[in-house]
């Protein structure tokens, strides 16, 4: 890895990605953050680092206090070895060799990993929701959150790729 503040950049969702169906449909919220990286990694290594950071171990906790879901290392090993499709809140919605998209139980919100050669990818999927008029909306709640969610998807890549 390259030495200093990691760079860091949020991009259009890539077309053809696991992903990429979710940026076309109506009031969905996408984001895709992208570092280079100096040798190819793999989807395993990569998703393996992501979730057993200390940033998302933090996270971890939270979801096993609030969602009641525990997760373990051993959980997120098996998840990036791809011999289970469930970790925590988190199911596999589709997987590829080099992209993973898991949903919350909920079918909320959704995260994305990805690596192509010189580059790891994060991003995230939204779901809006009807409200009694038939509009779809995201809600208050997200749109007050947003900047923060940013700031913190850019942590976890940073994360991720400094352990890679």
């Amino acid at each position: 890895m390259q030495a200093g503040a990691m760079k860091i950049d949020e991009i259009l969702v890539p077309q053809g990605t696991l992903i990429a169906p979710y940026a076309e449909k109506e009031a969905h919220y996408t984001d895709c953050f992208e570092t280079p990286v100096s040798a190819p990694v793999s989807l395993e290594t990569f998703v393996y680092a992501f979730y057993t950071q200390p940033l998302f171990k933090a996270e971890r906790v939270v979801l096993r206090l609030l969602a009641q879901q525990a997760s373990t290392d051993a959980a997120a090993e098996a998840l990036a070895k791809g011999t289970t499709d469930r970790f925590a809140v988190w199911q596999v919605e589709g997987r590829t060799p080099a992209e993973i998209l898991m949903a919350d139980r909920a079918g909320r919100t959704m995260s994305w990993l990805m690596v192509t050669e010189d580059r790891l990818r994060f991003g995230s999927v939204v779901v809006p929701q009807r409200t009694k008029s038939g509009k779809l909306t995201l809600g208050p709640v997200f749109h007050s959150l947003i900047g923060a969610h940013k700031v913190y998807s850019r942590a976890l890549l940073s994360g991720a790729a400094r352990r890679v």
